[in-house]
């Protein structure tokens, strides 16, 4: 189809391009071989008479028309993507909609668990699959490539639909044998303390607190890439982690660790859920979006 002179079979491309600013990216991610989403690339140049991507010294950023089209283009995509999976209705039973949803572990294992159990026992051909929060999530909710994001308040987008989830407070976790920490631990024996912390593509919200209103004072000795790893990573040590009280309640009845509780102040957590706004009215959008939110609200109260 054309309009304009332009392949609207392009646009898909354009998309890829714009948000990865790389022909080789944008061709896995298309499935088709670089040399060919060059050629992509050179009819998209012609056609706006631009370069779009251009390098910036050793990375390729995108021309001040590239950036201004990545919103327009990502919202006709998505709009032209609702539009065509409109149906009457959304049997969950009959259904084979493959729905995509960031979460990290921890939101995974305290919350997204109990949606797949939800979904296994009320649909037949429904699936799911949980991505680890990158950099980019909100550019790939923004493209219509994932359909829910769940993320802290803070780190949330404020151009599309957003709903509170649950909130948790955070708690040290250390080896049950641990004889330098007692039931609390002062923020002077914290910082004495060996740490394990987690760390993947941007520190987590509470480590990013700790480094703006205590500096880096802490003696990191291990660092893991998933939550669920840092009780691990003190069991049979001295060690100390601090995780979600939430995440770290689950871990009592199986590993040999316990909870202390900070005598100093951490803020507490909101994790939010954040679907497009196009698919507000997304009938399986819908009927997924309030299986996760009726599993957030039975969850035990979290402690303070």
């Amino acid at each position: 189809m054309r309009r304009h002179k332009l392949d609207l079979n392009l646009l898909l491309s354009l998309r890829e391009l714009l948000l990865e600013k790389s022909v080789t990216k944008a061709g896995e991610n298309m499935c088709v071989t670089q040399s060919s989403m060059s050629g992509i690339l050179a009819r998209l140049r012609d056609y706006f008479g631009d370069p779009l991507i251009v390098a910036v010294g050793r990375r390729m950023e995108l021309t001040p028309l590239g950036a201004s089209l990545v919103e327009p283009v990502n919202d006709l995509l998505v709009r032209i993507d609702t539009t065509l999976s409109i149906r009457p209705g959304f049997d969950p039973m009959s259904s084979k909609r493959h729905f995509k949803i960031i979460a990290s572990d921890y939101v995974a294992t305290v919350l997204m668990l109990d949606v797949l159990r939800m979904v296994h026992q009320e649909s037949n051909g429904v699936t799911i699959e949980l991505l680890h929060p990158s950099e980019d999530a909100s550019e790939r909710l923004e493209a219509g490539d994932v359909d829910f994001i769940i993320t802290p308040q803070q780190l949330s987008s404020d151009k599309h639909m957003s709903h509170p989830m649950f909130e948790d407070s955070y708690s040290i976790v250390v080896d049950r044998d641990n004889d330098l920490v007692g039931d609390t631990i002062t923020l002077e024996q914290y910082f004495s303390l060996r740490h394990a912390m987690f760390h993947q593509q941007g520190v987590a919200m509470v480590e990013n607190w700790f480094a703006e209103h205590h500096g880096d004072q802490r003696q990191i000795e291990v660092v893991t890439h998933t939550f669920s790893l840092l009780p691990f990573a003190v069991v049979g040590t001295r060690r100390i982690a601090t995780m979600h009280t939430r995440l770290a309640a689950r871990y009592l009845p199986v590993l040999p660790v316990r909870m202390v509780k900070p005598q100093f102040t951490i803020p507490n957590l909101t994790e939010v859920l954040q679907w497009h706004n196009h698919r507000d009215i997304d009938l399986g959008n819908v009927w997924l979006r309030k299986k996760i939110i009726a599993a957030a609200q039975v969850l035990p109260p979290f402690e303070h």
